[in-house]
C-alpha cells in the first residue's frame, strides 16, 4: 500500500468517525412544544465508506468515490431491541433510492448504518424507484414497512420522461434484516403515496391511512388523508376510502396533505403527525402539522391545531428540494418522551424531541385555523384579553401582599 493511498484512507476514516461520534445538542430556548437539535442526525456523509469507495488500491489507486450518495432522508423510525432505528431513504447520484438501516443508542446522535442496505424482492419491471418507508409494529406480530413504489407512466406520450405512477408497496419483517415482499396495496385511487398502516386491528381488519391522488404530483380532486380497511395484508385491498381530513383553501395544506408516521396512542386519543403542502412563487412548500382522532372512532377528528407544527428554518430550507420538511417516522418511549425524525429539503435527517404531555397540550389547547384574516385577529385579541386579565390579577395579588 503506497503512502498516498494509506494517508488518504486514514483521512477518510478519521473524517467519517469524527462525524459519527459528534455529539448533538439542543438548540437554545425552543418554543416550549419541542426542542430542535443543532446538527442533522444522518446525512449522505454518514454512509459507510465501503459502500462508496473501492478500497482495493490495485483497482482504485486514487481512492476515488466509485458510488456517490446524494442524500439520506425521509426515514421510518422504530424502537427495536433498545435501539433507536431509522430506515432511511438513501438516494444515489443516479437518482435511484433504496433503504438502509441506521441505529443509535440515544436517538439524537451516534447513528451508524448496518453493514448492508435493505434487500427485498424488487419486482423488476414494476419498481423503478422505491422510497419513504413508514414502519408499523402491528399487533399481529410483524413490523410492516409501507413505501412508495414508482415507475414510468406507460401511457405517457413519447418523450415525456416526467410522468410516473406511484403505488403503495408493502414489506414485513420481524428482525429488520429479512424482509418479505407482499403484493402492493390496491385502492380505488389512480395513485397512492404516503400510505400508513394503523398499529391495531379495527373491527378485525387492517386499517390504512391513504392519500387519494389523481396524478403523480397533483392531488386533483383528492388530496385529503383517507382511511380504509382490508381483511388481509397478503393481498391488501381497500375497497372504500373515506377522507377523514380534507384540504382547505389558504391553509398550510391547501395543495395536498399526507399522513406522516403511524399515530401514537394516548388515553386522550390518537396523536397524528402529517405534512401539508401549498404552492408559492418559489415552488411547493412542505410543513408538518398535527391533529388528533378519537380513541375508538378513528374517523373522528377531535382536535385540529391551526397552522404548522414544524416548518423549515435556517439551513433546513436549503437542499435538493428547498423549503421542505417531511416526516415519516417518530418514536414514543415508554417514559413519555417522543423523538420526531424529520428530513429537510430532501437532503438530510434531523430530530426534535418532546413528550406525550407536551403534544397533547399542543393539540388540545392550540386554537384551530379560523380560515380568514379576521378570525386570526379575533383569536389573537382573545389571547391578549386573557393575558391582560392575568396581568391585572397578578398585580392585585402583589399589591395585596405588600399591604
Amino acid at each position: 500500500m503506497t503512502s498516498t493511498f494509506k494517508n488518504r484512507f486514514a483521512q477518510l476514516q478519521n473524517h467519517h468517525e469524527t462525524l459519527i461520534n459528534k455529539k448533538n445538542e439542543k438548540e437554545a430556548l425552543g418554543n416550549g412544544v419541542f426542542d430542535r437539535y443543532k446538527n442533522p442526525v444522518v446525512t449522505a456523509a454518514h454512509i459507510p465508506l465501503n459502500w462508496r469507495f473501492d478500497l482495493n488500491e490495485n483497482s482504485n489507486p486514487f481512492l476515488m468515490e466509485r458510488i456517490a450518495v446524494n442524500a439520506a432522508f425521509n426515514a421510518g423510525a422504530i424502537k427495536f431491541e433498545g435501539k433507536y432505528i431509522l430506515v432511511l431513504r438513501v438516494e444515489g447520484a443516479d437518482r435511484k433510492s433504496f433503504f438502509a438501516v441506521a441505529q443509535s443508542d440515544n436517538g439524537v446522535d451516534g447513528f451508524e448504518f448496518w453493514s448492508n442496505p435493505v434487500v427485498f424482492d424488487s419486482k423488476e419491471g414494476e419498481d423503478t424507484n422505491v422510497y419513504d418507508m413508514r414502519l408499523t409494529q402491528h399487533e399481529d406480530g410483524y413490523i410492516y414497512g409501507l413505501f412508495c413504489t414508482e415507475k414510468k407512466d406507460p401511457t405517457a406520450p413519447v418523450g415525456d420522461m416526467s410522468a410516473a405512477v406511484a403505488q403503495c408497496g408493502i414489506v414485513r419483517t420481524k428482525d429488520l434484516k429479512t424482509w418479505e415482499r407482499l403484493a402492493d396495496l390496491k385502492t380505488p385511487s389512480a395513485q397512492q403515496r404516503n400510505v400508513v398502516l394503523h398499529p391495531e386491528f379495527v373491527d378485525g381488519q387492517y386499517a390504512f391511512y391513504t392519500r387519494p391522488q389523481d396524478s403523480f404530483i397533483e392531488a386533483g380532486k383528492g388530496g385529503g388523508i383517507g382511511f380504509g380497511l382490508s381483511k388481509t395484508m397478503e393481498n391488501a385491498t381497500v375497497d372504500k376510502e373515506h377522507v377523514l381530513y380534507s384540504k382547505e383553501y389558504h391553509t398550510v395544506y391547501e395543495g395536498k396533505m399526507g399522513q406522516g408516521p403511524g399515530p401514537i396512542k394516548t388515553e386522550n386519543g390518537w396523536l397524528h403527525l402529517a405534512h401539508g403542502v401549498r404552492n408559492t412563487a418559489a415552488g411547493l412548500r412542505y410543513v408538518l402539522y398535527m391533529f388528533m382522532t378519537d380513541l375508538h372512532d378513528l374517523m373522528k377528528v377531535t382536535h385540529k391545531p391551526g397552522g404548522y407544527f414544524i416548518a423549515p428554518e435556517g439551513a433546513e430550507r436549503v437542499g435538493d428540494v428547498s423549503n421542505v420538511v417531511f416526516s415519516n417516522g417518530w418514536i414514543a418511549d415508554d417514559n413519555g418522551d417522543v423523538f420526531i425524525y424529520y428530513a429537510s429539503s430532501d437532503t438530510r435527517m434531523h430530530v426534535a424531541t418532546t413528550t406525550i404531555d407536551q403534544l397533547l397540550d399542543y393539540c388540545t389547547n392550540t386554537p384551530e385555523d379560523g380560515l380568514s384574516s379576521a378570525n386570526s385577529v379575533k383569536t389573537i385579541n382573545k389571547l391578549i384579553e386573557k393575558n391582560v386579565l392575568v396581568h391585572n390579577t397578578v398585580n392585585e395579588q402583589l399589591l395585596s401582599n405588600s399591604n
